[in-house]
């Protein structure tokens, strides 16, 4: 297959682009500077610049472009940021899909698991509705920006993506060196549910739903289990304890908006997932954590 991907140098994406390309795919790639290989097209998503001739002969579009919200505070200016860089960037791309003539390409859409907001202890699969924090009212509007794909007529398929559980990155990024010391245990009251999926089984994921019959949202999660248990879980894989708490006013004070991202609840089913034949290498904790100390 020829494959274009948007975000291609980020954490998933980076992990995606090499197992396409050792899979055999002819894999292509957005980017923001000047093209220095044959492979990339430079593109301009806040200015709404595309080349349609980039998606000739595509067979998908993965748009995993976006500004990573935890990186920095979440002032206003901030979450402006991270709303602006998702919709400018997957409206741009459903907008050029509809232009094309013939075959559209199959679009892949990144989204996040915090489309739900707050669920407690209640299963979440793909039917319910969408939350009323900011994050669940980004992916509104992220999944919106793809409609003149769909309208059009094309494939567009919504991967809401739980905790990736990745190597010196992602979710664990400021986690990791505390579980290495053994400085880290459960966050707030440790009881609130993450839904997670390791990276391995995060791109494996990917690669299937190039292929596979389904459209519209995709919970793509492993498992979800309680955030104490997926501490420890980590923490013994390490052989370290895992006793020291955050309380859930600290995060809140440190975080702002993105602390419900972390003390938020989301207990959700791949419901879609399963049903469409993918199953994860890693379906449990201790799978997932003695494969990531192993990376690591």
């Amino acid at each position: 297959m020829r494959i274009l991907i948007a975000g291609s140098h980020g954490f998933i994406g980076t992990a995606l682009r090499r197992r396409l390309e050792d899979a055999g795919h002819d894999v292509r790639v957005l980017v923001r500077h000047a093209a220095a290989r044959p492979e990339e097209t430079r593109w301009d998503p806040a200015a709404g610049w595309l080349d349609a001739r980039a998606l000739s002969g595509v067979d998908a579009v993965v748009d995993l472009a976006g500004v990573n919200p935890g990186t920095r505070l979440l002032t206003e200016s901030r979450k402006r940021e991270v709303l602006a860089s998702r919709v400018d960037s997957a409206g741009l791309l459903a907008e050029t899909i509809a232009t094309l003539d013939g075959p559209r390409p199959r679009l892949l859409q990144a989204s996040g698991i915090g489309a739900y907001g707050d669920r407690g202890d209640t299963p979440v699969d793909e039917d319910e509705p969408l939350g009323t924090t900011f994050f669940a009212e980004v992916v509104r509007q992220w999944e919106a920006a793809t409609q003149p794909a769909t309208e059009a007529g094309g494939r567009v398929v919504f991967l809401r993506t739980g905790v990736v559980l990745g190597p010196g990155a992602g979710a664990l990024r400021p986690l990791w060196p505390l579980l290495r010391a053994g400085l880290a245990g459960r966050l707030g009251s440790g009881r609130q549910f993450w839904p997670w999926i390791t990276l391995h089984d995060e791109v494996r994921a990917i690669e299937h739903l190039l292929t596979a019959d389904v459209h519209g949202p995709v919970n793509l999660v492993a498992h979800a289990d309680r955030n104490a248990d997926v501490v420890a879980a980590l923490a013994a894989a390490l052989h370290r304890p895992a006793v020291v708490p955050a309380p859930a006013w600290a995060l809140r004070l440190v975080l702002r908006d993105f602390a419900s991202e972390v003390l938020g609840s989301v207990r959700a089913v791949p419901r879609v997932l399963e049903a469409s034949g993918f199953t994860p290498d890693h379906p449990d904790l201790e799978t997932a954590a003695r494969w990531l100390v192993e990376q690591s």
